[in-house]
């Protein structure tokens, strides 16, 4: 058997079916007539080389190192990056970012050359988010016609409706998120409008909510909604009010989530290129107008060794994951020229994890419990502590990132290469690929189905469900293979916290409840997550959706 050959059969023994299923799907390369030529080995080959050949500091033999190092570390399945760096690196298009935030100004010609960008950005597989809070209210003086303004929510279906024709051609579907400050006068028609299940399809939903919402509903205090043209207050509500108006809609349909501006805008690293407004299309990633970052997630289930972490292990991972996204942003092709100069002036990049539900019950820990708090604390923050050491390192060879003057990090004198190095993203279809839970997620299940793009279905069997269930006590079992929906909900943003302590950007978790859950009860998990000091808060209750990406049957 040959190097080739051997490496071959490595990488297909670790890849399962369903994996396999997704990747042939939408990730290795076809030819015009729809013929794979590529296989998963192949896949990580292209993409080592590809982003390895970005550092032109090494020599020949050097970036070959390098890049067998990236090749070996996916092809384990210890370490993954974004869908369109697997899908684009060393192809055409080379777009290689997954997040994405354009800017949305109050004006006919800014939102229309803003869907055209976006357009660019879903045909390479990119998501995008965007603040519509400075478009002026529904019925507000249009002064060029002397005509009525239709409002943000009116321009948020014109953005849907392009992202639903372009998306037929791009590489998987497109994604947005769309947020509202929650002092804009039309705010009740943003908060209620995917009520009805076929609104906004393309779209997930935040509220912005300040500091000053969450303590007038404190108080029961009234909450003045301002008309974003000119500063000037429309009316009055009583915040409370509004807030269960929220939580309603969240109750009845899963969205809109909430993203606590001051509370991402007091850890912006970079304040003085601008305050953050908007996140991507899954809340992980607060960025600038014109701002992309690259994420990356490492697989915690297969550093469990001997009952423990193996921490020397997670640690070279952790520089190399950090090294091979400083790449990223250099071995990627950007579809808008001010995307490029900003993602390369500050060089964000996040590395998370998934992985975690497996790895809690590979060392005998369940999720809703102080020693999984603990855990999380301690392995984010060593990850957070490595990937800073990682950044720094990257600075003496390759210099800080262009906008470090004036940054968090040259108030603390501590040089970086990134911006920002940790993200929790949800890893939904990476996990798939890496056979293991999503994210920072519990399992959904043992045995579920799940949506994923162009509408595939698959059928996902837990692994590690598999390899146990005939060898341990069936209550043991059930202590540590803990459902989302099992999981109670004051537990699923305590794990949220533990990780958002030690993570610089934001952290994408869903808060699971029963069917039988109230909207009172979402109103104080919103209100608890806020003291909590998290950065935002969705909450999914089951059979809330006709239409469910996880579901027990497709």
């Amino acid at each position: 058997m040959t190097l080739c050959t051997a490496t071959a059969y490595y990488v297909r023994k670790m890849i399962d079916e369903t994996a396999l299923a997704v990747l042939r799907k939408r990730y290795l390369i076809r030819d015009d007539a729809g013929n794979l030529l590529e296989s998963p080995e192949g896949m990580f080959r292209r993409v080592a080389d590809h982003v390895a050949s970005a550092d032109r500091s090494l020599d020949r033999q050097s970036r070959q190192r390098i890049a067998d190092a990236y090749f070996q570390a996916m092809s384990d399945l210890e370490f993954l990056p974004n869908s369109p760096t697997l899908m684009n690196a060393g192809r055409e298009l080379g777009q290689l970012a997954a997040c994405f935030v354009l800017p949305v100004e109050d004006s006919l010609d800014s939102i229309f050359e803003t869907i055209k960008e976006t357009a660019r950005i879903h045909q390479s597989g990119g998501g995008t988010g965007f603040s519509f809070s400075k478009l002026r209210p529904a019925g507000d003086v249009v002064r060029s016609t002397m005509g009525a303004a239709s409002g943000p929510v009116s321009f948020i279906r014109v953005f849907n409706m392009a992202t639903e024709v372009i998306k037929q051609g791009g590489t998987r579907r497109g994604a947005n998120m769309g947020i509202l400050r929650v002092d804009h006068p039309d705010i009740e028609k943003f908060v209620t409008i995917k009520n009805d299940p076929k609104e906004l399809t393309n779209f997930n939903l935040s509220v912005a909510v300040t500091d000053a919402f969450i303590a007038a509903c404190r108080e029961d205090g009234a909450f003045a909604l301002v008309n974003p043209r000119n500063g000037r207050q429309v009316r009055k509500v009583r915040a409370l009010a509004l807030l269960d108006l929220i939580a309603r809609s969240a109750w009845e349909s899963g969205e809109p989530g909430l993203v606590f501006l001051d509370t991402i805008n007091r850890a912006n690293p970079t304040p003085h290129m601008g305050a953050i407004e908007a996140t991507n299309p899954c809340g992980e990633q607060p960025l600038l107008a014109y701002e992309s970052c690259c994420l990356g997630s490492i697989n915690l289930a297969k550093l469990v060794s001997a009952g423990d972490i193996d921490r020397e292990r997670l640690a070279r991972l952790v520089h190399l994951a950090v090294r091979f996204l400083d790449d990223v942003i250099d071995g990627s092709k950007y579809p808008v020229a001010m995307i490029e100069s900003i993602s390369k002036a500050n060089r964000k990049i996040g590395l998370g994890v998934m992985g975690f539900a497996h790895m809690l019950i590979a060392l005998g820990i369940p999720y809703d419990s102080e020693d999984a708090l603990k855990m999380a604390g301690d392995i984010m923050g060593f990850i957070k502590e490595e990937s800073k050491k990682a950044s720094r390192e990257l600075a003496g060879q390759r210099g800080v990132f262009p906008s470090y003057r004036g940054s968090i990090w040259e108030g603390k004198g501590l040089p970086q290469r990134n911006a920002t190095t940790t993200t929790i993203a949800p890893t939904g279809t990476l996990s798939i690929i890496a056979g293991t839970s999503s994210g920072i997620e519990p399992i959904y299940d043992t045995e579920y189905s799940r949506i994923i793009f162009g509408g595939l279905c698959v059928h996902v069997v837990d692994s590690l469900y598999l390899k146990m269930k005939d060898t341990m006590d069936p209550a043991r079992l059930r202590e540590l293979f803990r459902k989302a929906h099992d999981v109670n909900p004051d537990w699923h943003l305590a794990i949220q916290k533990a990780f958002q302590d030690h993570v610089d950007n934001a952290v994408s978790k869903t808060i699971n409840l029963s069917a039988h859950a109230t909207p009172e009860e979402v109103r104080s998990i919103f209100l608890n997550a806020h003291a909590m000091g998290l950065k935002g808060i969705t909450v999914f209750r089951d059979t809330s959706r006709d239409a469910q990406v996880l579901s027990c049957k497709c």
